[in-house]
């Protein structure tokens, strides 16, 4: 009001901030000007007129490194941050074909169907995240669900060796082979995903969080040595 009515009268109307001085000890730092032309990383990049090749490419490059990590497993955030469930999709598939026996007509079928494989991949992921969850995790549902899902690799090369073993016989000599191989490629499946997913767990309550990923493997392991092609 007190400036209103100065303004009214023909007075300045901030006529005090004309004493208003900054001290020059005080030092005075930054800028106020913007470019015109900046604008931030996230801005500058966008996929939206990105050729559909150039994505393909990225995303394939990207489920590479995943599966690299795996394969020399240590304590890193890469896998949990640009998480996907491209790669455990495909492993999964891949795995379930491999345990299909015969065909799906056939009732005496060597191996488990494709949708049993499946059914018991996916639940058993779905099952370790919601108890790591409630054990106080600090991982979220889905970077759980890719850490499980990419870790699955060594059993799908245990799988494929399996197979090829196989070919040649079914003796005692084989079943040591596949026995090897399938429980060095469980320790590696164990060891990867306990690696990626130690650090999000509490201190006291790991062991409780290892033992549902020891069993869940250990049964994906069981359904690999005791398969029987028909």
């Amino acid at each position: 009001m007190a400036a209103a009515e100065g303004s009214a009268d023909g007075g300045p109307l901030f006529a005090g901030l004309a004493d208003v001085s900054i001290s020059g000890d005080i030092p005075v730092e930054g800028e106020i000007t913007v470019p015109v032309g900046s604008r931030s990383p996230d801005e500058d990049y966008s996929t939206l007129d990105e050729p559909v090749k150039d994505t393909i490419m990225r995303d394939l490059k990207a489920v590479g490194k995943k599966f690299v990590h795996v394969m020399y497993p240590k304590k890193s955030s890469a896998l949990l941050r640009d998480w996907d469930l491209w790669g455990p999709l495909v492993l999964c598939v891949s795995l379930a074909l491999m345990l299909q026996g015969g065909s799906a007509d056939s009732k005496d079928d060597g191996g488990p169907q494709f949708a049993e494989v499946f059914v018991i991949i996916w639940f058993g992921a779905v099952v370790i995240t919601l108890n790591s969850k409630l054990l106080g995790g600090t991982i979220s549902f889905f970077q759980s669900l890719c850490v499980l899902g990419y870790c699955i690799m060594p059993l799908t090369v245990a799988m494929l060796v399996c197979r090829l073993v196989l070919l040649a016989g079914s003796g005692t000599i084989s079943f040591i082979i596949r026995l090897i191989v399938v429980v060095a490629m469980f320790g590696w499946s164990t060891l990867a995903s306990t690696a990626f997913l130690a650090d999000s767990q509490p201190p006291n309550r790991k062991g409780l969080v290892v033992y549902p990923i020891f069993l869940f493997y250990f049964v994906i392991s069981w359904m690999i040595l005791t398969f029987t092609p028909q």
